[in-house]
């Protein structure tokens, strides 16, 4: 079996009815490249990658007249990975899994996920997440929201075993995150928290995690992930972005460890496929973070079933779903989405009002670090048509940022 071609198609997939309106907050994520290769009995496979990525020409031409078991866990982009899998797969008749190793689990854990919201839309989406079946919910944390007040608003909706997987973006320093860290540890909804300080202070991870009780997990090893694990930085490390057969390494490592690892392959149906392939050979998986809850369609016509918290491993050959050919091409042809401008409103709970074009950078116009301002609050003013917004607008075009009093 050779290939023949390598077909790489972007497509902007609408997102879910509940986030239409919220086209700043999601932007980016409405976009998806789908692999397509094809081999020379006909047999074709089928992955994705979230975003637009392209191929250096000199790469499709090496995958091309080659057998795909010569690219086993090569360093391409996911999406073609999950192709080349997806058509091995269809090739011998067997689920991508048993080209990986051995299977340990039938169902893998998964996680629903949000982009940064207020308390309230949080609250909102554990409800809508743990209605759909999860028990993991991943959000990062942000300068402009309270992650105190967002973690309280989910201790009042979630049901009794949801967990909170939040992601500290790795932008502190130990002095600024421990005592969050030290308060949030007492509340029974958090469940692991990323990447809390920088990844370069490798012995600031190893004391914090020496402190807490909470799981730390690491998204990006800066010496490779071998370093880390033996100097104790983690309890889990992030797995799936960086690619197939890195995922493969360090997975298997991070069990012979007795560590753990978190799936993060973010896209819709064929990109949780790949990743519950991959949660069903490595042995410590904590969850697996997925984006097909956010999509209004996908490629495939569906979504894979989240029950008690977990989805099934695909048993059919390859990746285990289906591209539906027309559903490609009809939503190859959406339009990419339009962002409005917007003004960003940094509410602080003293009254002043701290007014950007955009997202603020809260640390700079306040001198905090994210997280040491209770009762932090931002809200999005878009562009409306009225004279006050154009007026705003061209004042921060002119001058920069500006404060005034809630009441002026």
């Amino acid at each position: 079996m050779k290939i023949t071609d390598v077909a790489i198609t972007h497509i902007n997939p609408k997102l879910a009815e509940r986030n239409v309106d919220k086209k700043v907050q999601f932007q980016g994520i409405d976009t998806q490249t789908v692999f397509k290769v094809t081999a020379d009995n006909g047999v074709v496979g089928y992955g994705e990658s979230r975003g637009h990525v392209t191929m250096d020409i000199g790469d499709v031409e090496r995958l091309t007249g080659s057998s795909p078991f010569d690219h086993i866990n090569a360093g391409y982009p996911v999406g073609l990975m999950g192709a080349l899998y997806d058509l091995m797969g269809r090739h011998l008749e067997i689920p991508a899994y048993r080209l990986m190793g051995q299977k340990v689990r039938d169902r893998v854990p998964v996680a629903a996920w949000t982009r940064p919201s207020s308390p309230e839309e949080l609250a909102a989406e554990v409800v809508r997440a743990a209605g759909e079946g999860y028990m993991r919910f991943k959000m990062h944390t942000c300068a402009y929201f309270d992650v105190f007040e967002q973690n309280e608003a989910v201790e009042e909706v979630a049901p009794p075993g949801f967990l909170m997987h939040y992601d500290f973006n790795h932008n502190r320093s130990a002095a600024d995150v421990t005592r969050i860290v030290e308060r949030l540890e007492q509340s029974p909804v958090v469940g692991v928290i990323e990447d809390p300080m920088v990844w370069r202070d490798v012995d600031g991870w190893r004391r914090l995690r020496e402190k807490t009780s909470v799981p730390l997990l690491m998204h990006v090893p800066q010496l490779g992930g071998g370093p880390e694990i033996a100097l104790g930085c983690a309890d889990a490390y992030m797995i799936g972005e960086h690619g197939i057969g890195m995922s493969l390494k360090r997975g298997f490592a991070c069990a012979e460890a007795n560590v753990s690892t978190v799936i993060q392959l973010t896209g819709g149906t064929l990109s949780k496929a790949m990743a519950l392939h991959l949660g069903a050979v490595i042995p410590n998986v904590m969850h697996s973070v997925n984006l097909d809850d956010q999509y209004g369609e996908d490629v495939t016509g569906g979504r894979i079933e989240v029950a008690d918290g977990s989805s099934p491993v695909p048993e059919g050959p390859g990746l285990g779903v289906d591209v539906d050919e027309a559903e490609l091409v009809r939503i190859a042809g959406n339009p990419m989405t339009e962002i409005p401008r917007q003004i960003g409103k940094l509410i602080i709970p003293g009254g002043n009002v701290h007014y950007t074009i955009g997202y603020p950078s809260v640390s700079r116009l306040t001198g905090f670090p994210e997280g040491n301002i209770r009762g932090v609050r931002l809200e999005l003013w878009e562009e409306d048509g009225s004279a006050p917004w154009q007026e705003t607008y061209d004042w921060l075009e002119r001058h920069g940022p500006f404060t005034r009093k809630e009441s002026e």
